[in-house]
């Protein structure tokens, strides 16, 4: 599936610290028309993070019971911090995440566990985006998911967002119609700087026809972005048109996490994006600071 080349890209943080149970019907943001939004950077204070956890009903037992060890001690590490929102597919899988978690000594007082129906365990890519407006109230964005180009079953998936937000009650902003945009494309440093390969941004099996200069004000409208850092990319490398958070990812605003030189080029990064990315500089204009990252060949 994705590189895991540093980042286990299942993850979607999720939402700020003021939580908002509530009804089940999802309210919409009926002033979305002239409202912009600002999504905070990952390490920015949260209340929780979900997962996605694998079952045998797309790939089979074998995948699922080969990722479970691995969802367990995603699950162990977070929930000592924070609150873990776990998605099950069903009430059978539900009753089997309760009995992993348990046998594996982790305390459930921390985690949440959801039944909603899932093609795969990529939430950080079709799960929902939090963010907030001017006020900052908070609210969940619903970008379009088609299953990385419609390479993989998705139609389950696409559905996460709405879900969650009908359940926590947070004002849904519906983006299906206008942009399919996987949270893994695309990295924020929470100060307005998005950096993204247009390999799987401005793809035709994505967004036929659109622009980058429709997609920035896309992005500026609904993420807050005012400078971007735009990679060329690979498309068809891997399911995901090279996502920008298998190579490089926003340490700070000051930082970028990514990998030496060699190791770019062992992974297909094109030389041009390495020096974009190794030259590229944050809103004030000031160069990015590299920490290169370990990784691992095929």
């Amino acid at each position: 599936m994705h590189n895991l080349l540093f980042f286990l890209p299942v993850l979607l943080t999720a939402c700020s610290k003021e939580r908002m149970p509530g009804p089940d019907k999802t309210p919409v943001d009926t002033a979305g028309s002239y409202k912009s939004y600002t999504m905070p950077e990952e390490s920015a204070p949260h209340e929780g993070t979900w997962l996605q956890w694998p079952h045998h009903y797309q790939y089979g037992v074998t995948y699922r019971n080969r990722l479970d060890a691995t969802w367990i001690k995603l699950t162990q590490a977070l929930v000592k911090n924070e609150k873990v929102h776990i998605i099950a597919y069903d009430q059978t899988e539900k009753d089997r995440i309760t009995n992993l978690l348990t046998s594996a000594g982790v305390s459930l007082s921390n985690v949440d566990l959801r039944i909603y129906p899932t093609d795969d365990v990529w939430v950080r890519d079709n799960g929902p985006i939090y963010v907030k407006d001017q006020n900052g109230k908070l609210f969940i964005e619903d970008w379009g998911f088609n299953g990385w180009g419609g390479k993989t079953a998705y139609t389950n998936c696409n559905t996460i967002p709405g879900k969650i937000a009908a359940d926590q009650n947070i004002p849904k902003i519906d983006l299906n119609a206008i942009m399919v945009n996987e949270g893994g494309s695309v990295e924020i440093d929470g100060k307005g700087v998005l950096m993204a390969c247009k390999s799987s941004v401005l793809n035709e099996n994505r967004n036929p026809g659109m622009t980058q200069a429709q997609a920035e004000a896309i992005f500026t409208k609904n993420l807050g972005i005012t400078k971007f850092i735009w990679l060329d990319g690979k498309a068809g490398l891997d399911i995901t048109d090279m996502h920008i958070d298998g190579f490089a990812r926003f340490l700070n605003s000051s930082t970028i996490v990514t990998m030496n030189n060699e190791d770019l080029l062992y992974w297909q990064v094109p030389e041009s994006d390495i020096n974009t990315l190794y030259h590229a500089a944050n809103k004030e204009g000031g160069r990015l600071q590299t920490r290169e990252n370990s990784t691992y060949k095929k």
